[in-house]
Order: structure tokens, then C-alpha cells, then sequence
């Protein structure tokens, strides 16, 4: 089974896009869905309170998200130590989940990161497939989508990876910039491309752009 890689950045599209993928029965793995469940094992919480204090866990001794979500937004730091803890239980979920999709005679799923780079995941995957909006658009996406402001909206953004970095190495883009009533038609062109074999681009080659 070949399993490529899905990633972009906040607002650029890339949940919407998942969802049009799903829809057309192609599976996708979540790893933010892997994330929370792993953040619930005893190993993890315990790995946690070790490094950042019980006080990171709420009073029924789960993960407290709005706390440590205010610490690691805003320092790069504390973020990498959190990372270190879930990164290689999220890599153990993914191996067990693509194995058993593949049991079930899965020709192609996807794996949907948003922190795909981030985690060293690129090149465990068959090929990188990132959705592109540029960092103006991301902006006012999330500013009018989480009514955050600009300068909260900035720090969250800057949190991951610049998009423009990421596009820079995926193997296909998606531009998502002004027309999102054309990302479904993309899906399908995408899914058909792959099932035909599309993959990782050859050395020096520019990216695949839909």
C-alpha cells in the first residue's frame, strides 16, 4: 500500500481537503486524531508530568490542552520537549494503522500531518502532497476564522513550518489561494494521478503544482 503524506499550514485548506478525499473513499489517517488518543495513554501522561510538572495534567489526570497549548505556542522549547514525548508515539499509532488498512487491501492512503516536516516524517512517506494559501491569506483566514488577532494569529502561524518552505519540499502542491470551489476537482485529479502511479519528483525537479 503506498501511503503519501498530507501537510500544509494553518487556514491553507488542508482539513477540507482531507474531508474531499474521504469522500471519495480514499482513507485518510489523522495524526492529530492519533495525537489525542496517544496523549490519553498512561506512558505519555506520565512522560509529560515528568518533563513539564503535574500541573500540565487536569484534576482526573489527562493532559490539560488549554495550558499546555498557551505554553508551547510561545516557546519554541517547551514545544520541541512536548514534541520529543508524542512524536514517537504518534509514529507507533500510524505504523499500526496503516498496517491494518493495508490488511484490508488499500491500494493508497494518506497520512494528514500538519506538522509532517516538522516531526522528520517527509521521507517516510511514498511522497509529500502540501496545500498552499500564501502567509497574507493564512492570516486573514485565521483571523476571521478564530476571530484571533493579527498578532495571535502571527504567533500560531509561526509556530509551524513556512508555508512557503513547505512547498519548496512537497513533491505535489495544491493551491488553495482564491479558488476553493476548485479543490474538490483537484482531489480527483490528484486521486486518479496517483492510483497512475505519480510520486516522489526526481532530484532537481520543481514540484507538481494542481
Amino acid at each position: 500500500m503506498r501511503i503519501v503524506g498530507l501537510t500544509g499550514g494553518i487556514a491553507t485548506g488542508k482539513s477540507t481537503f482531507a474531508r474531499l478525499l474521504r469522500e471519495r473513499g480514499v482513507p485518510v489517517v489523522d495524526a492529530d486524531e492519533l495525537s489525542r488518543a496517544t496523549s490519553r495513554t498512561a506512558p505519555v501522561l506520565e512522560a509529560i508530568a515528568r518533563e513539564f510538572g503535574r500541573e500540565y495534567l487536569d484534576p482526573g489526570g489527562q493532559l490539560d490542552r488549554k495550558k499546555m497549548g498557551a505554553l508551547v505556542f510561545g516557546d519554541d522549547g517547551a514545544r520541541g520537549r512536548l514534541e520529543a514525548i508524542l512524536h514517537p508515539a504518534i509514529r507507533e499509532a500510524m505504523a499500526a494503522e496503516t498496517a491494518r488498512l493495508e490488511r484490508e487491501g488499500h491500494p493508497l492512503a494518506f497520512y494528514d500531518s500538519p506538522l509532517l516536516f516538522e516531526a522528520g516524517l517527509g521521507d517516510q512517506v511514498e511522497c509529500v502532497v502540501v496545500i498552499y494559501a500564501p502567509r497574507i491569506e493564512q492570516l486573514e483566514r485565521v483571523t476571521r476564522r478564530d476571530g484571533l488577532s493579527w498578532a495571535d494569529a502571527q504567533a500560531r502561524i509561526a509556530a509551524q513550518l513556512d508555508i512557503e518552505e513547505k512547498a519548496r519540499r512537497a513533491d505535489v502542491v495544491i493551491d488553495n489561494t482564491a479558488a476553493p470551489d476548485s479543490l474538490a476537482a483537484k482531489a480527483a485529479m490528484l486521486h486518479a494521478d496517483l492510483l497512475r502511479g505519480l510520486g516522489r519528483r526526481a532530484p532537481g525537479a520543481e514540484a507538481r503544482w494542481y
